[in-house]
């Protein structure tokens, strides 16, 4: 059958198994707009208040299904606005297709109205994109692109197309989906070498990144943990990939990860890297990085290995499949004096938390103990970037894979709304947004979308008044000098949702906390929350950067007191 460039998008998406969008219309995209219009039956498209908003709702849906998340953008503005979007899945390895549309073909080179070269833009932050010059050549490209996203190391790629390639008439011809690239199997050999040093080591420690996520291999990771007598820790990545109430898991490590992780790491003698990149903010000074063990690293990109840490051994291939055909080579093993030092370590980690947490009025702490309570194991927690995402990865009780949702890599602020959005609508459920008021201002023109929509979103913002992370920064290392995170702007935010014609609520003592809390999460669509919390709270444990776990700040004393 014949059918225009338009309409075999919409085809070969819903042939990819795609049937939701997130996109904003424009003059380039019309005809993929009207294509969609007559096939509203079968796909839909979430129109967003910004292509910003788009991108990391299409990045919070992959994370949360494990499907490609599929964006649209039109030329020019439209275009560029997906840039930091496309650049956060990147950075964390997430699938997605965006599509943008461009000027026609006679008009390409010539600095045209809403002209850019998105491709010449994105090349750095997509794993591969196309400009389509031939409509002859769409279907197979988007198969391609779908191919490409999910298979070995998700990413991110684009496919920019001119409008008269989208209202050129041509031939098309079904397929199925399209498949992943074959996965390669770990070597033998590589996997008795690692079953050689687990059966010689007495500290055993596996390291759970985002690629653990990505490959589905919890419960090997677990099976394994139990079998050799190891604990496990995750980088912020890796949070969700076991559960928080695992006796075999610590929690997550480095900068600001739990005591016990972070020290359990540092003294281990085998540390089992899986699925992790070794990024600064988990390794804090790479020459005292794990110094007393040796390192492997078990990861489907060779590219990663030795690119930050030099590991003892390097093992490249599926994952999954490696962890399964591990398990039966390693044999079961008792390690009770480092079981004895976790549980020492547990202890002390404890003893801090309750130092942290002793003072009788609300806290971060209290505010995600409460929230938890009123949530599913299987509810998408959605965070921006900032010091509400560190408590929420130190504190969050998550339960099942593909929970957290967070930007680790690139550490976009304005991520968390449109990502909450995605993932809502990806596992129809509702989802739970942790945000700062510093972060929230960047994006909160999705509210539009959620009160359109009826996204049932719970937006939760810890408002101190401040940009906390940074001034936390400040009061630590810059001598007080809070230059610019004072935010003075006072926006009521109660005031704000009402004007989207959505619920809020404000909590501004610890008594009115759980009360309230059970009030907003009876509500069946959006909600916001307004929640008042010190300036002066602070994210800890700290190792300041550069530093090791001999720097690790456990409490912060003012040296000027």
């Amino acid at each position: 059958m014949k059918l225009t460039g338009a309409q075999i998008i919409v085809e070969t998406l819903l042939e990819q198994g795609c049937c939701t969008t997130f996109g904003y219309p424009g003059g380039a995209v019309l005809d993929i707009f009207d294509a969609l219009y007559e096939s509203r039956d079968r796909i839909t498209n979430i129109r967003t208040a910004h292509e910003q908003g788009a991108a990391h709702a299409a990045d919070g849906y992959a994370r949360a299904t494990g499907k490609v998340g599929v964006v649209i953008a039109t030329s020019g503005p439209g275009a560029t606005n997906l840039v930091t979007g496309i650049a956060t899945a990147y950075l964390d390895s997430v699938p997605m297709v965006a599509i943008t549309g461009n000027v026609a073909s006679g008009l390409i080179g010539r600095d045209s109205f809403q002209e850019v070269n998105i491709t010449g833009i994105t090349m750095p932050v997509t794993k591969h994109n196309y400009f389509i010059s031939k409509t002859e050549k769409l279907a197979d490209t988007i198969r391609e692109a779908f191919t490409i996203a999910k298979s070995g190391r998700p990413g991110p790629v684009l496919i920019d197309i001119p409008k008269d390639v989208l209202t050129q008439k041509v031939e098309f011809t079904p397929k199925p989906p399209a498949p992943f690239f074959p996965i390669p199997k770990v070597k033998e050999e590589d996997l008795d070498q690692l079953a050689k040093k687990i059966a010689a080591c007495r500290k055993p420690y596996i390291y759970c990144g985002g690629g653990v996520i990505a490959s589905e291999c919890s419960s090997e990771i677990i099976t394994l943990a139990e079998k050799i007598d190891g604990y496990i820790g995750s980088s912020m990545m890796g949070l969700s990939a076991i559960p928080d109430t695992h006796p075999r898991y610590l929690g997550m490590q480095g900068m600001h990860g739990r005591y016990s992780s972070s020290m359990a790491l540092d003294e281990c003698d085998l540390l089992l890297v899986i699925g992790g990149r070794f990024s600064d903010r988990s390794t804090g000074n790479k020459s005292k990085y794990a110094q007393h063990a040796e390192i492997v690293h078990l990861d489907i990109d060779q590219a990663e290995i030795n690119k930050n840490i030099p590991v003892s051994l390097g093992i490249v291939g599926d994952i999954k499949d490696a962890l399964k055909r591990l398990i039966s080579k390693v044999k079961a093993a008792e390690h009770a004096q480092w079981s004895s030092r976790i549980s020492a370590l547990r202890e002390e980690e404890k003893k801090q938390q309750q130092v942290l947490s002793w003072k009788s009025e609300l806290t971060p702490y209290k505010l995600i103990e409460a929230v938890r309570e009123k949530t599913e194991d299987d509810m998408p927690v959605a965070t921006d970037v900032g010091q509400h995402q560190l408590w929420t990865a130190q504190h969050y009780a998550f339960a099942k894979p593909r929970t957290f949702i967070t930007s680790g890599g690139l550490g976009t602020m304005g991520f968390g709304l449109g990502a909450a959005i995605g993932a809502s609508i990806g596992t129809g459920k509702k989802s739970v947004l942790f945000t700062g008021d510093g972060s929230f201002g960047m994006n909160l023109n999705e509210l539009a979308t959620v009160a359109e929509y009826q996204i049932p979103v719970a937006i939760v913002i810890m408002n101190n008044g401040v940009l906390g992370n940074v001034r936390q920064w400040q009061t630590m290392f810059y001598h007080k000098h809070y230059s610019n995170t004072n935010l003075t702007q006072k926006v009521d935010f109660i005031q704000l949702a009402g004007a989207f014609g959505l619920p809020g609520y404000k909590i501004c003592a610890l008594s009115e906390l759980k009360p309230t809390i059970k009030k907003a999460f009876e509500q069946d669509g959006p909600v916001v929350i307004d929640c008042r919390i010190d300036k002066d709270e602070f994210v800890l444990p700290m190792i300041p950067p550069g530093g090791s776990m001999e720097n690790i700040l456990v409490q912060y004393m003012d040296p000027t007191v």
